[in-house]
């Protein structure tokens, strides 16, 4: 049975068209991987791409990427504003078809192994590849940014899984394996990033929000527009209506409005077909049943 494997690694350059480009042929370059989609922001200054393919096409990809980035990408030139510790800041491993997690683990420790050795750069495993608990949660292991974690590892606690001292200027990355998340924001119609942030805040499930919700608020200079960036970890559990309505109810308290949401990457048609049942209120619902698409 073929192996489908998803990967979705994060660089920290969203404005230099050359890096980008050169981002996108090395996957394409690489023999048994796809390139489905990338996207790259001049506000964070990232660019996300999303690749399948077989097990040794996503190990040897992420690999090459992780080579192209410490040689092009210095981040002590690097200003934006999504969080960042490393040129190639994480790469994630998915299991779509005839795979399991613990494939997706194994490859992420190959592949975190071989980029400490041939880069340079200290590796973290984190989400279900992660050795301890304290290490499971992306935003815990970036904390301090790349500024930062020059002295962050040289405690003992924090020690990288791989290599041990930080790339001068490519930092550090974190690699694991985990289940699809869908990275999802709201624009509002403000510029006021206190509003974002606050809003950010209530809508998060680290400080009491949404459970399966990660969330930052942004400043899209570009647009001067205020953002809550977001990661839903579990769209089942916590779908993408509840929380654009969750925050349309909060913006609604500063007379803010929400102008637009983005879609970074790639989706699960579920998640979106759950907003689409939700919005149109479809009564008795049935999407095996209802989408004309299973028919052909």
């Amino acid at each position: 049975m073929t192996q489908i494997i998803e990967c979705i690694p994060n660089f920290s350059e969203g404005c230099d068209k050359t890096i980008i480009n050169g981002l996108a042929d090395t996957i394409t370059a690489t023999p048994g991987v796809t390139l489905l989609d990338y996207s790259a922001d001049q506000s964070h200054n990232r660019s996300v791409f999303t690749f399948i393919g077989s097990p040794a096409g996503v190990k040897n990809a992420a690999i090459s990427l992780a080579k192209y980035a410490a040689y092009h990408i210095d981040l002590t030139k690097h200003s934006g504003e999504h969080p960042r510790m490393g040129a190639v800041d994480v790469i994630p491993f998915v299991p779509l078809k005839n795979a399991t997690m613990e494939d997706c683990i194994a490859i992420s420790k190959e592949v975190g192994a071989a980029i400490a050795s041939e880069t340079n750069i200290p590796v973290f495993l984190y989400e279900n590849s992660a050795t301890s608990e304290a290490r499971r949660n992306l935003a815990d292991i970036r904390r301090g940014g790349f500024e930062g974690m020059a002295k962050k590892i040289r405690s003992p606690e924090w020690s990288p899984d791989y290599g041990d001292k930080m790339h001068p200027t490519a930092g550090v990355v974190a690699v694991g394996a985990r289940m699809p998340l869908i990275a999802f924001n709201v624009n509002l119609s403000t510029s006021d990033i206190d509003i974002a942030n606050n809003i950010a805040k209530i809508v998060r499930g680290s400080s009491g929000g949404l459970k399966y919700c990660k969330a930052i608020g942004i400043m899209l200079k570009d647009r001067n527009t205020a953002q809550v960036s977001m990661n839903m970890v579990n769209y089942e559990d916590t779908p993408l209506y509840r929380a654009v309505e969750l925050i349309r109810t909060e913006a609604k308290r500063y007379g803010v409005a929400i102008i637009g949401t983005e879609l970074i990457g790639l989706a699960p048609a579920k998640a979106l077909i759950d907003c689409a049942e939700y919005y149109l209120q479809i009564e008795n619902f049935d999407c095996a049943k209802h989408m004309l698409d299973n028919y052909y």
